[in-house]
């Protein structure tokens, strides 16, 4: 693609954090990405509110935004990161509803690429629990083959103490002299 925004996928994967159970990004983090400012993104945000329902955008709570503020140190008014008020996060749907607010062109190629991190990390994600689930079904197969050896040993031991226990028989037939 002509003018294409390059921006490494690292970059993208380490600004996706992990709150109330949920992939997000902050506000801080896709304005920078975008090239605008923290306000100008909230700002649009705000006006365009009703495309961001909860499961869309959140807002970080005092407790969220406590140790998330002490992760990456204190708010000043110079450093311009956002940090004074709780940030928004968004969630996978959120981001790609960012580029409805947001229409340059650079925030539209940022938003595909994260979107395209993003589904990497579900693949990722799925093809963990799928081999997570192989290993399960391996694991109880091996306890099954476990418990067979084990029963096989046990019959062993039962046949090995009948032959020591053995009561002599008189034996019957033709007797060589």
């Amino acid at each position: 693609m002509k003018n294409e925004i390059a921006i490494p996928e690292a970059i993208i994967t380490n600004k996706i954090y992990l709150i109330r159970q949920q992939k997000v990004m902050l506000d801080r983090d896709l304005a920078d990405l975008y090239k605008v400012e923290t306000k100008q993104l909230k700002r649009q945000v705000r006006r365009n509110i009703e495309r961001f329902p909860k499961d869309f955008m959140i807002q970080l709570n005092n407790e969220e935004f406590t140790n998330w503020r002490s992760q990456f140190g204190t708010s000043n008014i110079s450093d311009k990161m956002g940090l004074r008020y709780a940030p928004f996060a968004f969630t996978e749907q959120g981001i790609a509803m960012l580029s409805s607010v947001l229409s340059s062109q650079t925030a539209i190629k940022v938003n595909i690429q994260i979107i395209r991190v993003f589904t990497k990390l579900r693949q990722m994600f799925t093809d963990n629990l799928s081999i997570k689930l192989e290993i399960e079904e391996i694991k109880k197969n091996l306890s099954n083959q476990n418990k067979n050896i084990e029963l096989v040993f046990s019959y062993l031991d039962e046949l090995l103490e009948k032959k020591e226990n053995e009561i002599p028989r008189t034996k019957i037939g033709y007797k060589k002299d």
